[in-house]
Parts: structure tokens; sequence; C-alpha cells
């Protein structure tokens, strides 16, 4: 089986490039050194290739489906790989020492939940969602409701989702209609119905923790009337509360996490004195959405990081696969006898690997170094420090999201094309990673939502604080670089581009028309995004220094394709962003 991950990669990033160890001398991480981080890392890769990436497959030829008693049944695989990883204590990596947790940085637990992704993208998700539930929660919680609900999330004898999305209101929230009434006992009764929910029913875990978006009456209109509650499906009794499973989505992948369509407070389950399932408020009422980006920033975040794995898989299943798989000669051996060489040998399968190499590890450097600024930011002493670094997440979070979303599924179809025929069939990983990353610029926002926000907030607030914050940090990168024997060529023209689209950002606003301003707010975030990824990048060859053994020489050469096939597209979009282009504003629907 190939291994879906690469420790080597991950090992030069953590330590010879971010140099995590740092972190343990802040008092949060002090109990922790590289001997604690190389633990989990290993436990992490051996449970992952052990216990998920076998069922992976079988999750995927087994979909969920209602059992004749109404509950969810999953393949027995998929059940007992996510018992080993609750027992591994794995969940509660990055809590705080009083939840029960194990206090380790962000970035060593998105490292550690990187393996499970790659092995099995379907049952990773029960995990991650888990996760940013629980820390919401510790977040926002009272103290009681931290005790009743957060400290079995993180033990893993309960489980979390995110319930934002209704069957009228995908990523439009302030469409939502569910309502939560208050029932005079500082509880709520919530009705309505929630759509696409991850994990919103199953059998794996004593109790499931919903994070439901509900709007209170006289909450005003709009997402400013949304406020948030835990719902859970069990109450603190065990009492079942009324929050019914109305079916199964089916899915074109990542079919092993149940997907599901839930109706709150419509009497399955029954009811007490009022009508409605039981939900208990986060924090202030008409604050919900606010509470809730919470989780979203950093399911984004993981969203990213799932598609970075998924396509780090296939470039490693389609890398291994052109090492053994002969075909064809080269094209300066003329003589029709002589033996086929592997497919690697060939100019235009090492380009296709290439490019695969330079989008998922430009992407899991990328996703690792926003994982370093959520602990840098959060054991920042000095406060101009902490609002810099969380400023600079802010910008980059739509693309630590989209980017790997767009580019690691290039990855997977490029992963398809090297192995021919053979990756267009079942037989073969690289079609099913391919269909487990279609979800990604989907999921959590849209691609295009993305974009908006993007060029619509990020980059513009504040004052353009924002764009400066990255560009400052850019910059401190290219002057090291230019001091580098080798790297000043790459270093000058990361510069100019970086120069170029903050004089093109300018200009797109100077146009005093919000909507054409946003009109190519998509070709906006790709270009942002490929400037992103050159940078970390350079960042890497900074890191590799002088040395030339193959995985150093490796890590040239993806750079070096990404600086001279892909930074290049980036011309032509900022010609187009300049533009300010109106053809997707002028076209009329009855054209189509």
């Amino acid at each position: 089986m190939t291994t879906p991950m690469s420790r080597r990669d991950l090992e030069f990033l953590l330590y010879e490039w971010l140099d995590v160890e740092t972190l343990t001398s802040r008092d949060r991480f002090a109990d922790h050194s590289r001997e604690t981080f190389d633990a989990v890392l290993e436990l992490s890769a051996d449970i992952a290739m052990k216990c998920f990436a076998p069922a992976n497959k079988i999750g995927d030829a087994n979909e969920p489906y209602i059992g004749d008693d109404g509950k969810v049944v999953l393949p027995d695989e998929v059940v007992t790989g996510l018992a080993e990883y609750r027992k591994a204590g794995l969940i509660s990596a990055s809590f705080d020492d009083e939840l029960g947790g194990m206090q380790l940085p962000t970035v060593i637990r998105q490292a550690s939940a990187v393996w499970f992704q790659a092995a099995n993208a379907a049952m990773s998700s029960y995990n991650f969602l888990t996760v940013g539930n629980a820390n919401l929660l510790a977040e926002y919680a009272t103290d009681e409701q931290r005790e009743t609900w957060v400290r079995p999330l993180v033990e893993g004898r309960f489980s979390g989702t995110m319930c934002l999305s209704e069957p009228q209101a995908g990523s439009s929230l302030a469409d939502i209609t569910t309502k939560a009434e208050p029932a005079g006992d500082g509880t709520y009764r919530i009705t309505g119905t929630k759509m696409w929910i991850s994990a919103g029913d199953h059998e794996l875990t004593e109790n499931i923790v919903h994070l439901v978006l509900a709007k209170i009456p006289g909450g005003g209109p709009g997402v400013k009337g949304i406020s948030l509650f835990i719902v859970p499906k069990y109450l603190a009794d065990g009492t079942r509360n009324d929050v019914a499973l109305v079916g199964l989505n089916h899915k074109m992948g990542n079919r092993a996490t149940t997907n599901t369509l839930l109706n709150f407070g419509d009497g399955t389950f029954g009811a007490d004195s009022a009508p409605g399932a039981v939900g208990y408020l986060v924090g202030e009422e008409h604050r919900g959405l606010s509470y809730m980006f919470h989780m979203m920033n950093e399911a984004r975040i993981g969203v990213g990081f799932l598609a970075t794995a998924l396509g780090y898989a296939g470039y490693r299943a389609s890398l291994d696969y052109a090492k053994v798989r002969t075909q064809g000669r080269p094209v300066d051996q003329k003589d029709p006898s002589a033996p086929p060489v592997p497919i690697i040998e060939h100019a235009d399968v090492r380009r296709m690997l290439l490019a695969q190499k330079s989008y998922v590890e430009g992407s899991l450097a990328f996703g690792l170094y926003c994982s370093t600024l959520v602990d840098e930011a959060a054991t920042a002493t000095d406060p101009a420090e902490r609002d810099r670094l969380n400023l600079l997440l802010e910008v980059l979070t739509p693309i630590a999201k989209s980017w790997p979303s767009q580019w690691c599924l290039e990855a997977n179809s490029l992963a398809i094309q090297v192995h021919g025929g053979y990756g267009y069939t079942r037989e073969f990983d690289v079609e099913q990673y391919y269909r487990d990353n279609r979800l990604n610029p989907i999921h959590e926002g849209a691609h295009g939502i993305h974009g908006l926000d993007l060029l619509g907030r990020k980059v513009i607030m504040q004052g353009g604080a924002g764009l400066a914050a990255l560009a400052e940090t850019i910059g401190a990168t290219v002057e090291r670089a230019r001091g580098v024997d080798g790297l000043a060529g790459y270093a000058d023209e990361l510069h100019s581009v970086v120069d170029r689209l903050v004089k093109v950002t300018a200009h797109i606003w100077s146009a005093g028309d919000p909507k054409l301003s946003l009109a190519n707010a998509t070709v906006y975030l790709e270009t942002a995004g490929h400037i992103v990824i050159a940078w970390i990048w350079l960042e890497q060859l900074l890191a590799v220094g002088s040395r030339t053994d193959d995985f150093y020489n490796g890590k040239r050469a993806a750079a070096q394709y990404f600086f001279r096939y892909e930074l290049p597209k980036t011309g032509p979009q900022l010609d187009l962003l300049t533009a300010l282009d109106r053809t997707t504003l002028d076209v009329e629907p009855s054209w189509f």
C-alpha cells in the first residue's frame, strides 16, 4: 500500500522550516518537546495506516444506510477504526489541560490530522467536526456547558456537528428560517430543518452535539437576528431530544461520512411541556453568526488541509505508479526492439508529477504556516504582535481554504492522467481521491464566495491593513532571499508580482462601483493564491539552503516548476483585473 503522506516532508516543514520546537518556550506549550511532538505524529501515522487506510475503499463501496430500526448503519471497519482513534485520545490534542486535553500546538494537531485525512478522508471528517465544535464551545460556552458538553467531546464520548445550511438557504445564512422560542426555563425550543449536515446522525458515539443557527423572534432581519444553540441528540439525563433524521444524501465522494437532512422539533420524538427540540443558548442572543465563525474559520483551514491531503495521496500513488509502469521509449530511441521504459522517464509524465508536487507540497506548507500563526497569535504577549498575526491569518484564510481545494483537485486529475486508463477505474485509488476531493471547492463556502470575502473584505479591512500585512510579510522573505545565491531571481519576480497585486487592488476599488469591483473576485482569489504559494515555495527554498540530496533537490525542482510554469499565469489575470472587465456583468440571463 502506498503511504499517502510523506513523513520526511512533514519533518522538514515542521522542524527545518517552521522550527516548531521554539513554541515550547511559550508557557502554554512548555510541557512539550520534539519528543512529544514526534510521539503524537508517529502514533497518528500508525493508526492512520492500520485502521483508516484499509477502510477507505470499503467505506466508499458501502455507503451508510438507515436500517429497519431507523438507525444509521456503517461498515464495521469504519466503526472500529474510529473507535481506535478515540481510544488513542487524539481528539484532545490541542485542548486545554483543564478540559482533559494534551495542550499541543495547533500546528502539531493539524500535522497529526493530515495523516488521517490522507488515509481516509471520509472517516476523518467525524473527528474534524468534533474538534471544531468543541473548540467553539470551549471559547464561548458557560462553565456548566463546558462541563456538560465539551468535556465529553474532548474525551471522544460525544461527537459534534455544525448545522447552518437549510434546503432553501445554503451559504445565504440571512435566509435561514429555523426558529428558537424561549421556553421560560432558560432553554429554547428549536424548530426547523437543516440540510447537508455532515456526521449529522450515526451510532459511533454516545451522543451528538449539534451546534444550530436559529432566529429568535424579534432579533431583526438578516444575519443580525441569528443566534447559536447547543441542541444535543440526547439531553443530559439521557432523554431523546426531538432531533430527527429525515434522510441521507448520496454523495459523489466522501461516502463514509453520513450527510443528513435533519428536522428539529417536528414531534418525531415527542415533546415535554413545549413543542420543539431543546436548545441551550451559546453566548448572547443575536450573536450566533459571530460565534459560529470561530468554527467556520477553523473549518475553512481544515478543508484546505483535507484537499491537500487528498491531493498528496494522489500524487504519491501516481509517483509510485510512474516508477513501475513501463510504456514507450525515449523520443531519441529509434530501435523498436529496445525494452520499454518506466513512464517516469518521459518528460510529460515528469511535468505532471512536478505540477502535483508543487501544488500539494506548497499547500501542505501553507496550511502548516497558517496553523503556526494560530499558535503564535494565541500565545503572543505583545498585543500589537497578536493583532498583526490575527490580521495576517484573516487575509490568508480564504486562500488557505480555496487554493488547495482548486489546485490539489487538479493534482488528483493529473494523478489519474499519469495512470492512464487504469486511473479511471475503481481498482486504483486515484479515482476515489478525485471524487472525494471534488467536494472541497464547495465545502465551507463555494470558491466564488471566498473570492468575494478576500477582495470584498479581507484585503481592504482596516483601510487596507490586511493586504499591507501580507505584502510586508512576503517582502521580508524577498529581502532574505535576495542575499542567497540562486534565489535572487525568484525574489525579484515575486517582489514584482506582489507590488503589482497591491496596485491592482487599489485600482479595482477606485472604480467606485462595488458590483464592478467584485465581478472578477474569483480571478483575484486565484491570482493572490498563486502569489502566496510562490512565496511559500521561496520560504521552503530558504530552509533548503545549500543541501543537495534527493529530497532537497526535489524541493528545488518543484519550486522552479512553480515559478516558471505557474506564477507567470498571474500576469494575464492581473491584466484582466486591471481592465475592470464587464463581461460577466453585462451578459443577460436570456443569452444563455
